[in-house]
């Protein structure tokens, strides 16, 4: 499988996909395609010694081999996993100077010392402020502690790499590029948007003589430039026009109609605001039945109070029979 995949704004991939013992192998590499709308031309070129070459538009995009770029095969070498780095390999690039010794009194010399531009104060009184003494600044003569120079070492091995070694599972196929008699072309199409033209679809054993049927199709790529340049620009024009005419359309139907985009700018912000237009149907069926409620609970409390007051007077003529 060989041509480009445009889908949407994100898969912009260019497919070669080879088979090989009836198992599809994609290409390894990202390989990108062509997004304008302009003609173009992909080749595929796969020769004996199982290299390949990717162009597009007569124009070498890509190349490699069918043994690194694909894992039909398993690779050729491999990292000795049970390798070890030497006891004496040295990888430090850089050593400490031996013949470099620490200068006398190095480690005497102070990190700070008084400022030697500090003046004592005119108003200064020592038995009140004490001893003046002046603010300490950084020494620059202080360079750290002390350290060795580095110089390059002489016996640097460089950094050590684990080492490769030929792979037992690798079986070369010296067929490994020939490909089986192709009888037909398919072409896999699926998309949302139509324009697409599919057109000089060559196989053959010669790419010299692809590169010249390239040529001819690209004869007349200038004037077709120019020609979609043209439309593109007359394309534009026609919906900058459209665009504009709708909105010409919508001010003289505002007009119609008396709209004045100020005046209910005005009336927006300076109108009487009702509390109630702030309500929305929650808080309105909320208030609806606690108003159903407090007349349900004062209802309630006027039933009561008549029962108990018809209670009280059967309750005392009761205690007068039994008198």
């Amino acid at each position: 499988m060989f041509g480009p995949d445009l889908c949407g704004t994100q898969t912009k991939k260019l497919h070669v996909i080879l088979s090989y013992q009836g198992q599809n192998y994609p290409i390894k590499k990202d390989l990108q395609c062509e997004t304008d709308k302009l003609t173009h031309f992909y080749t595929f070129i796969l020769r004996p010694d199982a290299t390949y070459s990717v162009l597009i538009d007569g124009r070498e995009r890509d190349s490699g081999s069918m043994y690194t770029d694909w894992d039909i095969l398993p690779p050729r070498k491999i990292k000795d996993v049970n390798a070890k780095k030497p006891a004496d390999w040295d990888d430090r690039e850089y050593i400490d100077d031996p013949n470099t010794n620490k200068p006398e009194g190095y480690d005497s010399i102070p990190r700070e010392i008084p400022d030697p531009k500090a003046k004592q104060p005119d108003n200064w009184d020592e038995d009140e402020d004490g001893i003046w003494k002046p603010p300490r600044i950084p020494n620059p003569a202080y360079k750290g502690p002390w350290k060795r120079k580095k110089v390059k070492n002489p016996n640097y091995k460089g950094k050590w790499k684990i080492p490769w070694i030929d792979n037992p599972e690798f079986e070369d196929d010296p067929d490994l590029y020939v490909l089986k008699p192709i009888k037909y072309v398919g072409i896999e199409v699926w998309q949302v948007k139509a324009g697409s033209v599919y057109d000089n679809i060559l196989i053959c054993d010669e790419p010299e003589y692809a590169k010249q049927v390239v040529e001819e199709v690209f004869t007349n790529r200038e004037a077709e430039k120019e020609a979609f340049e043209e439309a593109e620009k007359l394309r534009k024009a026609k919906e900058e026009e459209e665009a504009q005419r709708a909105r010409e359309e919508g001010e003289r139907r505002r007009r119609e109609r008396g709209y004045d985009r100020r005046r209910d700018r005005y009336r927006d912000r300076y109108r009487r605001h009702d509390r109630r237009d702030y309500m929305d149907d929650y808080h309105v069926s909320m208030n609806k039945h606690l108003v159903i409620f407090f007349y349900g609970y004062y209802a309630t409390c006027i039933v009561t109070n008549l029962l108990f007051m018809w209670e009280i007077p059967n309750s005392q003529n009761m205690c007068k029979l039994q008198s």
